[in-house]
């Protein structure tokens, strides 16, 4: 597997590593993946069952995906909206958070759908962009710091018993009555096990024709005055996301403004290991973005900008996050696939996925 060159300079930290320890031969729970969702599915398996033996398996540092390198816009539904069963995320979110004692910032304003027409009475937002951009809707959201929340879950799955361990990719399974994870740091049979990989492992992790991975890309701005945050109608200090395209999103970060938009798309994901985002169509990108933003508004026209950066995205072929069984074993549950939405999703389906392992519930039904 490739090493990734250069996503970027992120705006936030994790300042969280595990402390080495001996990698056990056999446990009750294997977790493949060290964000958002792995994390928290580890925690919450030892919360729910503290006499189970419970690892975790990162295959470079925690949050080194997706989930240190999204912007942190905390969703209420998935990218097609509600689905069945899937119950209130925020919600649950936030129950889960407080639970295990994270503390993210997390804020939950409401976040505004933007689009180009059917404009909502007072829209605060009046922006050129492939005609006039404005608010359209209020929908239940807010935003997080990624780096505090992978962080946190890293402590309070540490602080409840599961054994971490950083730089361990899983090369090779082995399907039996156990499952059998070879990884760097060794080889070890788990009864169960949970694959929250999302973007990358696809061939492992059985998602190889469900979801194509691709990168998405953000900025930030300088700090702007209070004057100038009305000015561009983002006083109220609530994320956005548009409904149309061409595609942005956002949020403030103190008195930063951070804008995303765009994808690369790969065949597989070791386009991602090696994608470097100063050279070629990531570089393309990213200059396209910061010029895209400048013209949204007067105000941001000079406006300078202290951070680029990117991370994956994994976008299933109807948009809905995988959440089921290994097609190789019913030992197995794969979840990931959360196509920009997975801030809180992927914590709060994380949790599922531990009841699931532990026969507490059922996965849903969303194919």
């Amino acid at each position: 597997m490739g090493t990734r060159k250069n996503w970027g300079h992120r705006p936030w930290e994790i300042t969280f590593t595990p402390a080495r320890k001996e990698l056990p031969a056999t446990v009750d729970y294997a977790v493949i993946g060290g964000g958002f969702t792995g994390l928290a599915s580890a925690a919450w398996l030892k919360i729910l069952a503290p006499q189970k033996s419970v690892l975790l398996l990162e295959a470079e540092t925690l949050g080194a995906g997706s989930s240190g390198h999204t912007g942190g816009v905390a969703l209420a539904e998935s990218a097609v909206g509600d689905l069945p069963g899937l119950g209130d995320v925020l919600a649950g979110y936030q129950s889960i958070l407080k639970q295990l004692e994270v503390e993210g910032d997390l804020v939950l304003p409401g976040v505004y759908e933007l689009g180009r027409s059917d404009a909502m009475r007072n829209s605060p937002i009046l922006w050129r962009d492939s005609g006039d951009l404005c608010a359209v809707k209020d929908v239940p959201g807010g935003s997080v710091d990624p780096g505090k929340v992978v962080s946190g879950l890293a402590r309070a799955a540490d602080r409840a018993g599961a054994l971490v361990f950083e730089h361990a990719p899983v090369n090779e399974l082995k399907f039996s009555k156990t499952i059998t994870l070879c990884s760097s740091a060794g080889t070890v049979q788990a009864h169960k096990a949970l694959f929250a990989t999302n973007a990358f492992a696809l061939d492992l992790n059985g998602m190889k024709d469900l979801a194509q991975p691709a990168f998405t890309s953000a900025v930030m701005t300088e700090a702007l005055p209070e004057d100038t945050l009305t000015k561009i109608g983002l006083g109220e200090r609530k994320p956005f996301y548009t409904i149309d395209l061409p595609y942005l999103w956002g949020r403030l970060l103190g008195n930063a403004v951070i804008f995303g938009s765009g994808l690369v798309f790969f065949e597989n994901s070791e386009g991602l290991h090696s994608l470097d985002i100063d050279e070629g169509e990531t570089l393309e990108l990213f200059d396209r973005l910061q010029k895209r933003i400048a013209r949204l508004h007067p105000a941001l026209k000079y406006v300078n900008f202290t951070h680029r950066w990117g991370g994956p995205i994994c976008i299933p072929e109807d948009w809905k996050p995988v959440f089921r069984r290994h097609p190789n074993s019913e030992n197995v549950i794969v979840l990931g696939g959360f196509s920009g939405h997975g801030v809180a999703q992927s914590v709060y389906l994380g949790a599922w996925a531990a009841e699931v392992l532990l026969q507490r519930r059922e996965l849903p039904d969303w194919r």
